[in-house]
């Protein structure tokens, strides 16, 4: 078992790398650049009366956004996650929280996820990589860390290839369907498939839905590179240039809410991965999402407090209803049936 100071020192790392290096796709974008919304002149609505608000495990939201899973597990990240929880309270989105692994592990690290002090009315996801039901994880260790944070659903995320190109990587992914509809059955709240930054395919979305997860998160490719993340702090030149070759590896997020919408039709979709700005939201919830999460924009802003980031959040909900207006969109179920969403040739 890592000790407090390899946990400690691996998230700190994880949040260096994210801060202060570039570790975005290269080549590979989130597709929504092929996607144009037909401009409407005359839109027949009131700016202000466009509403934004929105229900999801039965919490209602004032805007259809998450603040994606991203760190835990030290001061800093501490730090971090406190600012963005306040933030999601003052304006009423949800919040995921980074993986919990570290503070299963080692309880005395369990202070780091914990925001209910400061949001406590939020929708707020638990969060564990899946592979460790393959290892020495089971029910319990899933519903300790729902209990832990009193998060209102779990996140079990799926990041296979971060594990293969990592030193001592959990690659064992035998028969891992059947441990994630033990737990989808097992636990009190609602279970959430999410991808870490390469996207969900159709057969993967029919077969999480065949499981028993309540919703899937597509977190697509064309953000952050958690392979570059790894060539970053990879211990040999070898895995370094093992994980610089899957740098651009993933399903770009446009193309993942198509997939996820075609493998799982029932499912609510929450869509995430590089994704920038609220007319890049208000293009995935016409494409069929539900929710839509920003990861690194969020963690940029709340390394500068919590102001920031309720300023940065209050431009994707202008950016978002300014873009529904252009539609003639007066609500999100107007805007995810709008039939002035395109597709751009080439």
């Amino acid at each position: 078992m890592p000790d407090d100071t390899t946990h400690r020192s691996r998230k700190l790392e994880h949040l260096r790398i994210n801060l202060k290096e570039d570790v975005q796709f290269r080549q590979t974008t989130n597709g929504l650049e092929r996607y144009r919304f037909v401009h409407q002149a005359l839109p027949n609505l009131d700016l202000n009366e466009i509403k934004l608000s929105t229900r999801f495990f039965e919490k209602n939201l004032r805007a259809p956004l998450l603040i994606s899973s991203m760190t835990g597990g030290a001061d800093e990240a501490e730090r971090i996650n406190l600012n963005l929880a306040a933030a999601a309270q003052a304006t009423g989105i949800a919040m995921g929280l980074g993986s919990q692994r570290a503070a299963i592990e080692d309880e005395s690290l369990g202070y780091s996820y914990q925001v209910r002090q400061v949001a406590p009315d939020i929708l707020l996801f638990a969060n564990l990589g899946a592979v460790q039901l393959n290892y020495t994880y089971s029910i319990d260790q899933c519903r300790r860390a729902v209990e832990m944070i009193a998060a209102d659903a779990l996140i079990l995320h799926l990041n296979a290839i971060q594990e293969a190109v990592q030193a001592g990587g959990n690659t064992n992914w035998k028969g891992l369907l059947t441990r994630i509809e033990q737990v989808c059955r097992a636990l009190p709240v609602p279970v959430i498939g999410k991808e870490v930054g390469f996207g969900i395919s159709e057969e993967t979305a029919r077969q999480l839905a065949t499981a028993g997860v309540a919703a899937i998160d597509v977190a697509g490719a064309g953000g952050t590179s958690w392979t570059a993340v790894e060539s970053r702090r990879a211990p040999s030149p070898l895995l370094r240039q093992l994980a610089e070759a899957f740098w651009d590896w993933g399903i770009p997020t446009a193309k993942s809410i198509e997939y996820v919408h075609r493998g799982a039709p029932d499912l609510p979709i929450i869509a995430s991965g590089g994704l920038r700005d609220g007319v890049e939201a208000a293009k995935c919830l016409a494409l069929g999402a539900r929710l839509v999460g920003f990861a690194s924009p969020m963690l940029r802003l709340a390394d500068r407090g919590v102001e920031d980031t309720i300023e940065g959040i209050k431009l994707l909900e202008e950016e978002l209803r300014t873009a529904m207006f252009g539609v003639g969109a007066g609500d999100l179920d107007a805007l995810r049936n709008t039939p002035h969403l395109e597709k751009v040739d080439g």
